[in-house]
C-alpha cells in the first residue's frame, strides 16, 4: 500500500485541516448561538471563556492552514502545464478537467469559486476570534455585536463548506497526483 506525496498533501489539506475545521465550526456555532440568542445570556466562567478563546484560535489556525496549503502547495500542482503534445493529462488536473465538456464545469465554476470563497473562512473566523478575545465576557452586553460575530462564524462555515464540497468533487474528477511514493505497508505475497 502506497501513496504519493501530492496525494498525501491533498489529504492533509482537505481531510486534515479542512474537515477538522468544519467539525470544530459546528461546535463554535452552537456556543455562539447560545451566547447570542438565549433569552437571558448567562455569565460564563473564566474557565469557559478561556476554553472558547483557545477553541476559536485553534479554529483560525486550522482555517488558515487549510487555505494556505491549498493555495501554495496543492494549487500549483493543480495548475501545472503539460508539455506540448502530451496525450495523457492525468498528471495535469486543470487541463484534464478542461479537456472534456462534461468536466469543464468543475474547473470553470468549481475551482473558480473554490479559489476565492475559501479565503472567507479564515478571514471570518479570525474576526470572530479577535472580537471574542477583545470583548470576552463583556460581549454579553453587546447584543448587535454578538449577532454580528455569529454571522461571521456562519459565513466562515458556509465558505469552508462550499470550498470543501468543490474540492472533493474536483479531486474525484481530476485528482492531484504524482511525486515520490510513500510506502505505507507491504502486502503479503500470494
Amino acid at each position: 500500500m502506497e501513496i504519493t506525496v501530492r496525494s498525501l498533501w491533498t489529504m492533509i489539506h482537505g481531510m486534515g485541516f479542512g474537515a477538522l475545521y468544519l467539525l470544530a465550526c459546528s461546535g463554535a456555532l452552537v456556543e455562539l448561538y447560545r451566547l447570542t440568542f438565549s433569552s437571558a445570556p448567562s455569565e460564563s466562567t473564566p474557565g469557559q471563556e478561556r476554553f472558547l478563546k483557545v477553541y476559536l484560535i485553534t479554529m483560525a489556525v486550522l482555517a488558515w492552514a487549510a487555505v494556505l496549503t491549498g493555495a501554495y502547495v496543492i494549487y500549483p500542482w493543480y495548475r501545472a502545464t503539460p508539455p506540448p503534445g502530451t496525450a495523457d493529462l492525468s498528471m495535469f488536473p486543470q487541463h484534464l478537467l478542461m479537456s472534456s465538456s462534461t468536466t469543464i464545469g468543475w474547473h470553470s465554476l468549481g475551482m473558480e469559486w473554490k479559489e476565492h470563497v475559501a479565503w472567507f473562512a479564515p478571514i471570518s473566523i479570525t474576526t470572530v476570534a479577535f472580537v471574542f478575545i477583545r470583548y470576552g465576557r463583556d460581549l454579553i452586553n453587546h447584543k448587535q455585536l454578538r449577532a454580528t460575530v455569529l454571522g461571521f462564524a456562519v459565513a466562515s462555515f458556509l465558505a469552508a463548506g462550499i470550498a470543501g464540497f468543490f474540492g472533493a468533487m474536483i479531486d474525484k474528477s481530476a485528482p492531484v497526483q504524482g511525486g515520490p511514493t510513500i510506502q505505507l505497508s507491504i502486502g503479503a505475497k500470494k
